[in-house]
């Protein structure tokens, strides 16, 4: 990656995570007020996952889940550990609103691919080895084409194997694709496109 890139592509991360995080700061607030009165339990769902260069960081995410429920990994359609509230925040990805402080302190960045569990990337490691060589993001070619992944494992009857046999792989296809593209052009596009699809 070029210094310049990666210099101007970090820069472009502060301040607009900056920014976006103080002008949807009240909306964060009233999420934030939804979660805790739907549902006990935390505010965040914290979850550890594989950074650049293999370090591991926290990600954030508005709780989307009962407290204490388990079960796997992977969440498909009408999962009934999926709070009242949860589904609203999934449903138009408000749940992920808490990573744009994850990329504001350089965890992640707003464009690049989606960072996944230790057990997962275990699963592909030499496709990882490529793939953690940039900042995860928030969006990136197969955050797109997988908008609808809870609906898409949902079609099958064992939804983790459906995510590490078909939908990971193919994820993993369109993160190469990224690393391949990968130029402010690109990172703006991607942007917008997950702006358009958002308002839809």
């Amino acid at each position: 990656m070029r210094t310049d890139y990666r210099t101007a592509k970090r820069a472009l991360d502060v301040g607009f995570a900056g920014i976006a995080l103080a002008v949807l700061s009240p909306l964060m607030a009233a999420i934030a007020a939804a979660v805790k009165l739907d549902s006990a339990g935390p505010v965040l769902f914290r979850q550890r996952r594989v950074g650049l260069r293999g370090v591991p960081f926290t990600i954030l995410k508005f709780r989307s889940m009962f407290e204490g429920a388990s079960g796997p990994s992977v969440t498909a359609a009408a999962d009934a550990r999926v709070t009242r509230v949860g589904r609203f925040l999934r449903r138009h990805k408000l749940d992920e609103l808490p990573q744009l402080w994850n990329v504001l302190v350089g965890d992640m960045s707003l464009v690049g691919p989606r960072p996944e569990v230790e057990r997962y990337v275990r699963l592909f490691p030499d496709a990882y080895a490529r793939i953690l060589t940039v900042r995860p993001g928030l969006t990136d070619f197969a955050s797109l084409a997988y908008r609808n992944e809870e609906a898409t494992l949902s079609r099958w009857p064992d939804a983790e194997a459906a995510y590490t046999q078909i939908v990971l792989p193919a994820k993993i296809a369109l993160y190469h694709r990224y690393l391949d593209e990968m130029s402010l052009r690109t990172d703006a596009a991607l942007v917008l496109r997950t702006l358009a699809a958002l308002v839809r």
